[in-house]
C-alpha cells in the first residue's frame, strides 16, 4: 500500500529567514502536507516569523500550540524555548533538554517526525551554522523519509547544509528558490510502503528525552554509551559518547551536543574564564598598589617593596591577557 508524504519538517538558523521565504513562496495554495518550521531563537525573544512567512507565500503560517492540530496546508512555526514535536497527529511543545545549546532544536523535531510519520516525512535543511539538524535528517532517512538540503553555495551560512550532506546522501540538493518547487512536486508523489521495521530503541529513547526529559541513568543504560571525558556546558555533568553516533554526546540529564557544537561552547567558556581572570588581575593590581602607598606612608619599607612587586607583576600579566582578549574580537584581514 502506498502513502503520501504529508509531513514536511524544515530546519534553519543563521541566514535562514530569506531561505525560508524563498521556499514557501514556491509552494502551491493547495499544498497537501503539514509544514513544521524550526528556527533557532533566543529564549523569551519575540518572533515575527509566522507573519513573515504568511506574507511570503500562499500558505498561512501560525505559531505552533501545544495539542494543536497538525493541519495540511498550514505552516506551524516553533515558538522560542520549546521543542516542536509530533504526537499522534497533533502538535506537542516540550521544554525538554537543549540540544547543541538550542531549544527549539531541529534534531528534536526531525526525530519526532521520523518516529511519527516514517516514510511520510520530508526533512529539509536550510542555511545555518554548525551541525543541528544533521542527526535528525539521518533519522528521517532511516525511517524511509526523504531528505532535502539547500545547496551550500546558495546558503548565506553553509555550515548546517554542509554538515547534513557530510552525514546523509540525498539527490535533492537545490538553491532555496528551486527547493520549494521540487518540494511541491514531491508531496504529491506516492512515497511507497515505507520500512516494515519499527523505530530503533535508540531513536525512541532520544525522542522520549525531547518530550519528557530523561530518567536517571537512562542514557547510559539504554544507549551504547561510554564516558567521553568531557563535561556538559549546560549542567557541567559528565558527557557520554553515543556508541552509534560518533561525535554525538549526551549527559545524564539529556542535554545533547555534537562535537562541533561542543567545541564552540568551549570557546565561549574559555573566553568567559579569561575575562574573569583579567578582572581578578586588575583588581589584585589595584589593591596591591593601594596597599603599597599605605605602607609607604607608614614607613614600612619591607612591605612597600613587596606590594610594589605584586602590583607590577599583576599589571604586566593583565596587560598581556588584555591584548590577547582584544585580538579575539578583531576582524581577520581579507586575503589579498
Amino acid at each position: 500500500m502506498t502513502v503520501q508524504r504529508d509531513l514536511v519538517v524544515i530546519g534553519a538558523s543563521a541566514g535562514g529567514v530569506e531561505a525560508l521565504r524563498q521556499v514557501v513562496r514556491s509552494l502551491s495554495p493547495d499544498f497537501p502536507a503539514a509544514v513544521l518550521v524550526v528556527m533557532h531563537l533566543a529564549p523569551g525573544a519575540p518572533t515575527a516569523l509566522p507573519q513573515i512567512l504568511s506574507r511570503a507565500g500562499p500558505l498561512r503560517a501560525v505559531p505552533a500550540t501545544h495539542a494543536g492540530p497538525l493541519t495540511k496546508g498550514v505552516i506551524h512555526v516553533a515558538p522560542p524555548d520549546h521543542h516542536l514535536l509530533v504526537d499522534e497527529g497533533a502538535l506537542m511543545l516540550s521544554h525538554g533538554p537543549t540540544e547543541n545549546g538550542h531549544r527549539p532544536a531541529i534534531n528534536a523535531t526531525f526525530r519526532s517526525a521520523a518516529v511519527a510519520a516514517g516514510s511520510r516525512a520530508i526533512g529539509v535543511i536550510l542555511s545555518g551554522a554548525l551541525h543541528d539538524g544533521a542527526v535528525g535528517l539521518d533519522a528521517v532517512l532511516e525511517r524511509g523519509g526523504l531528505a532535502m538540503v539547500q545547496d551550500p553555495a546558495d546558503a548565506l551560512y553553509p555550515g548546517m547544509p554542509e554538515s547534513a550532506l557530510a552525514r546523509v546522501h540525498t539527490e535533492h540538493v537545490y538553491p532555496a528558490d528551486v527547493l520549494g518547487k521540487v518540494l511541491d512536486r514531491l508531496v504529491r508523489a506516492p512515497a511507497g510502503a515505507g520500512p516494515a521495521e519499527p523505530p530503533s530503541p535508540a531513536l525512541l529513547l532520544e525522542d522520549r528525552i525531547a518530550r519528557d526529559g530523561v530518567r536517571r541513568g537512562a542514557v547510559a543504560e539504554e544507549l551504547a554509551a561510554a564516558a567521553s571525558g568531557y563535561s556538559c556546558p549546560d549542567c557541567q555533568g559528565a558527557l557520554l559518547e553515543l556508541g552509534q553516533q560518533t561525535g554525538e554526546y549526551r549527559c545524564r540529564l539529556g542535554h545533547a551536543w555534537s562535537a562541533e557544537a561542543l567545541l564552540t561552547a568551549r570557546d565561549a567558556e574559555l573566553e568567559r574564564a579569561l575575562w574573569t581572570a583579567l578582572r581578578s588581575l586588575d583588581e589584585k593590581a589595584t589593591l596591591a598598589d593601594r596597599m603599597q602607598r599605605d605602607a609607604t606612608g607608614r614607613g614600612l619599607a619591607g612591605l612597600t617593596g613587596r606590594y610594589e612587586n605584586t602590583a607590577r607583576e599583576c599589571g604586566a600579566a593583565a596587560e598581556t591577557l588584555r591584548r590577547f582578549l582584544l585580538s579575539l574580537s578583531q576582524e581577520p584581514e581579507a586575503n589579498p
